[in-house]
């Protein structure tokens, strides 16, 4: 899952940058290469919700385009499953229990732990598909 971040340049030669889907998500670096690091970073961060958050991020906005500017910056693939998932969750009015009767799992832990950073087995994301046809699944790896 890639989201956009917008890079500015200070008069100083140092830059910073914010994520224009995600509304705080934000860095800085003393060069490119090191802002490069922090928005992929920040980005982890920011979408590495606290235990116990009810937060719903923003799904990246594909049709923002890159420019010299602004800049795609992918997000570890597990929070992007985190991320998509919860977003078509709630879409839908489902609660964390229903999701995990109908993934048919032992315990709403479980599906929680998917919602936080779940590294889940294919058989989990066939199931997900089937309860959501339409859920942009591949999302999580776009380029």
């Amino acid at each position: 899952m890639k989201y956009h971040f917008k890079i500015y340049k200070e008069n100083d030669g140092s830059f910073w940058a914010e994520c224009l889907e995600l509304e705080g998500c934000s860095t800085q670096g003393n060069t490119m290469e090191e802002l490069r690091e922090n928005m992929e970073e920040a980005l982890n961060l920011y979408l590495d919700e606290p235990a116990g958050s009810d937060a719903v991020f923003a799904l990246p906005n594909y049709s923002i385009r890159k420019s010299k500017n602004v800049v795609q910056v992918m997000a570890d693939p597990q929070l992007g499953l985190a991320v998509l998932l919860k977003f078509w969750r709630r879409e839908h009015r489902y609660s964390q229990k229903e999701m995990a009767e109908k993934l048919k799992m032992k315990n709403i832990y479980s599906y929680q732990r998917l919602e936080k950073r779940g590294d889940p087995k294919l058989s989990t994301l066939f199931k997900i598909k089937e309860i959501f046809p339409e859920i942009p699944l591949e999302m999580i790896f776009r380029d």
